[in-house]
């Protein structure tokens, strides 16, 4: 049973190859390497000792995906494929707009076609914009508060309209909050391109030498520490989040949003923390001004992923900056290495 997935070069894609496998399905991958790189299929397939098959295209390109399609019995969709940092969105909406929302119409006009109905979305958090109320559980209104943040709620709206126009299809909106971490082996894990726009990359690349020292921006706000707390997940964990929702896309009819988080908020320091302990690296720190918009804490409430998809977050904040630093130690420049 083949699986198709749309960016699974990149970081929680490669990972979600791996768990794929090992939940005994084919892999199929599209990308148009934007932001990820092959090497990260290479090492997949090393990990599991079968063959990616990949295809180097943009899914905006119809008749790329159409022969995708024609070669291969897909089963089921798991879409990651998206441009996807706040700050370079707000710079660049007209492109985060176009890739995003085009490839995403482009791909389900494509799965209508085949007749491949069965899809998980790869979410996020941000649809909550500015929700003051914690922990965030799926019935919250949503509203995004910058581009990339848009993208996503709009496609879950896209996509809600596809189910209820056509009730033969099975939806999982996965929302996620904040991946962190690598395989347990160091081979694959997160390798962003330029100046990292999220916090455990920064963090790990202070430690590893690349950088000179962590920002922190605010140290102010309504927490334990004064510092911003998000609900940080295990890449793995996530990974195997969108395993379980492909099992359920594939018994159910429907279209669900879902969080997957760990229901646990960890502070800015308390990460930097706790890497410094995992890794006995050095990483200095300086307090920089708010960012404008960043709310105090963002966690979620993931009792619905429990109970619908049996899936719960197992690995804690030192398993994830254990593999992180196994990582960053080994591929201090990352797949470039």
């Amino acid at each position: 049973m083949a699986i198709l997935t749309t960016g699974g070069a990149g970081y929680i894609g490669s990972h979600t190859c791996i768990e794929l496998f090992r939940a005994g399905y084919d892999v199929i991958v599209v990308d148009n390497l934007d932001n990820s790189s092959e090497v990260s299929l290479e090492r997949v397939e090393k990990i599991v000792g079968k063959k990616v098959k990949f295809y180097k295209e943009d899914v905006r390109d119809k008749e790329a995906l159409r022969k995708i399609f024609s070669e291969n019995d897909i089963e089921a969709v798991i879409h990651f494929a998206g441009l996807k940092a706040v700050g370079e969105s707000v710079k660049k909406p007209i492109e985060y707009y176009d890739n995003n929302l085009i490839s995403t119409i482009v791909l389900l006009e494509v799965m209508r076609e085949f007749d491949c109905k069965r899809l998980v979305f790869s979410s996020s958090a941000t649809v909550y914009g500015t929700a003051k109320e914690m922990p965030l559980t799926e019935n919250m209104p949503l509203g995004a508060i910058n581009p990339y943040g848009r993208t996503k709620y709009f496609i879950e709206e896209i996509l809600r309209d596809v189910f209820v126009s056509d009730d033969t299809w099975s939806i999982a909106l996965l929302r996620y909050f904040n991946p962190i971490g690598a395989h347990e082996s160091g081979t694959i894990g997160e390798d962003p391109k330029g100046i990292p726009n999220n916090l455990m990359p920064y963090i790990s690349q202070v430690a590893v030498g690349k950088l000179e020292k962590l920002h922190v921006f605010g140290n102010d706000y309504n927490t334990k520490d004064g510092t911003g707390v998000r609900d940080y997940i295990h890449v793995v964990d996530l990974a195997e989040g969108h395993v379980r929702a492909v099992e359920w896309a594939l018994k159910n009819k429907g279209c669900e949003a879902i969080n997957l988080g760990t229901g646990n908020g960890i502070s800015v320091l308390e990460l930097r923390d706790a890497f410094v302990k995992a890794s006995g690296a050095e990483v200095p720190f300086v307090i920089d001004p708010r960012r404008p918009g960043d709310p105090d804490e963002v966690y979620a409430d993931a009792n619905k992923a429990e109970k619908l998809l049996s899936w719960k977050a197992k690995k804690n904040v030192d398993d994830m900056c254990r593999d992180t630093w196994n990582w960053q130690s080994k591929n201090p420049n990352g797949y470039n290495d």
